[in-house]
């Protein structure tokens, strides 16, 4: 696929019509010479202020409202050269302590070398009517913060890295955001929402970081987890694991087998001998397996919670279950396959029952069997499913009415806890 291409826009900063303060989305309308009217920019465009020149690179499109605007992919500062820039650059309130009547006395003092002098001779404004230490001191402190921002935009956006996802860098990490892209970017893919793997080795890749560190691997084996987790994996077996990641990184296995160690040794996966379900009887391990240490938390949870449950006694037996089932068959007029019938038997007498299978394996007309049962002895019954989708699916089976979990056991969204 051939890289795409983009058009480059320099001008004045006029003003800024719209600004949102969580991912710096501005709006803002540009001066550029030789164009009559105003160009609409839009795009992440964090700490830019009236009066500075920016050099954008972006693409125009055309908003069905709004009509020709200049998207921003990246953007670069460029110091205001003239007094009027300078005045209104100061004056836009980007510097606590500058406000419009300061920047209009500052320039008139220092004229062209006003933001030199801020920069490089800060005392030399106690020499302008009204500033003195105390204003002296918020304007030299808000400068340094302001320039801090800066440096972090340009190093991000000099190795790639967009103006919105630089943005989010900064949100994250403040003024630490260069040391720890430089150590790890990596990291990014697990502490900044809509940063993936794929997006942190590209900026990995800029900045120098091999394509076999260690880093880059063991961030890889956690992506390929986390994409295999996505379809239904809750752990892989170590080969396969070895052999797609591999792949994916273009790395050999063993630096893939030592990555997981590592990450064995970290806690970031847990590695577990497993054995064939199918295969009960079978004592040996049928080998072993890598868990990302959460969803392994999320699984023995479940799972001991559900023993838990499950070790509550039986219930009182005041159904003669085999005549049950009987009517239920002659009911529906089919023949029960043996363990169809067994599950229906655990259904009547335990507190907790986990019924499983593949589609078509008789999950529904267990369930249908075991409803009607309860309704011919008069039981009260609830039905519910994780989602809308999954309990519409269970009424149009049933015939009865089914709820989410959530709202069955009525979730407060405002108190985050279930009242029931």
């Amino acid at each position: 696929m051939p890289a795409r291409s983009y058009d480059t826009l320099q001008g004045t900063l006029e003003r800024i019509t719209y600004v949102n303060e969580e991912n710096h989305y501005v709006v803002a309308r540009l001066q550029v010479s030789g164009r009559r009217d105003l160009a609409t920019i839009v795009g992440n465009l964090p700490t830019v202020t009236p009066g500075e020149t920016l050099k954008l690179t972006g693409e125009w499109i055309q908003h069905n409202r709004y009509g020709e605007q200049f998207k921003v992919e990246a953007f670069e500062t460029i110091s205001p050269a003239t007094l009027t820039g300078i005045e209104k650059y100061l004056g836009s309130g980007l510097i606590k302590g500058i406000g419009p009547i300061f920047a209009k006395r500052l320039v008139e003092v220092f004229g062209i070398d006003t933001l030199r002098i801020i920069e490089e001779e800060p005392s030399r404004l106690l020499t302008v009517d009204g500033i003195g230490e105390v204003r002296l001191q918020r304007i030299r402190t808000a400068w340094e913060e302001q320039k801090e921002i800066r440096e972090v935009m340009i190093f991000l956006q000099g190795h790639g890295v967009s103006s919105a996802y630089a943005a989010k860098i900064f949100k994250t990490y403040g003024k630490s955001s260069i040391a720890i892209v430089q150590e790890n970017p990596y990291r990014l893919a697990k502490d900044i929402y809509g940063i993936g793997f794929k997006t942190a080795d590209r900026i990995a890749q800029a900045i120098g970081i091999e394509k076999h560190s260690p880093l880059r691997v063991e961030a890889g084996v956690i992506y390929v987890l986390n994409e295999l987790a996505g379809e239904g994996h809750v752990y892989y077996p170590i080969g396969d694991l070895t052999k797609a990641s591999a792949g994916i990184l273009e790395v050999d296995e063993d630096l893939v087998t030592q990555a997981v160690e590592r990450l064995r040794h970290e806690e970031q996966v847990i590695c577990l001998p497993v054995r064939d379900r199918t295969q009960m009887d079978e004592p040996e391990p049928q080998g072993v397996a890598a868990y990302l240490a959460s969803l392994y938390a999320a699984e023995e949870g479940v799972a001991r919670r559900l023993q838990a449950l499950a070790e509550g006694g039986e219930l009182p037996a005041d159904i003669d279950i085999e005549r049950a089932i009987l009517w239920a068959e002659q009911t529906n007029r089919l023949h029960l396959a043996e363990q169809q019938k067994e599950a229906i038997r655990e259904a009547l007498i335990r507190k907790l029952l986990v019924i499983t299978g593949g589609p078509g394996t008789g999950k529904t007309t267990i369930l249908r069997c075991i409803l009607q049962i309860l309704d011919k002895k008069h039981r009260r019954m609830l039905l519910c499913s994780p989602t809308g989708r999954a309990a519409k699916r269970m009424s149009e089976a049933t015939g009865r009415e089914a709820k989410t979990i959530h709202r069955l056991l009525e979730f407060s969204p405002k108190d985050g806890r279930f009242k029931r």
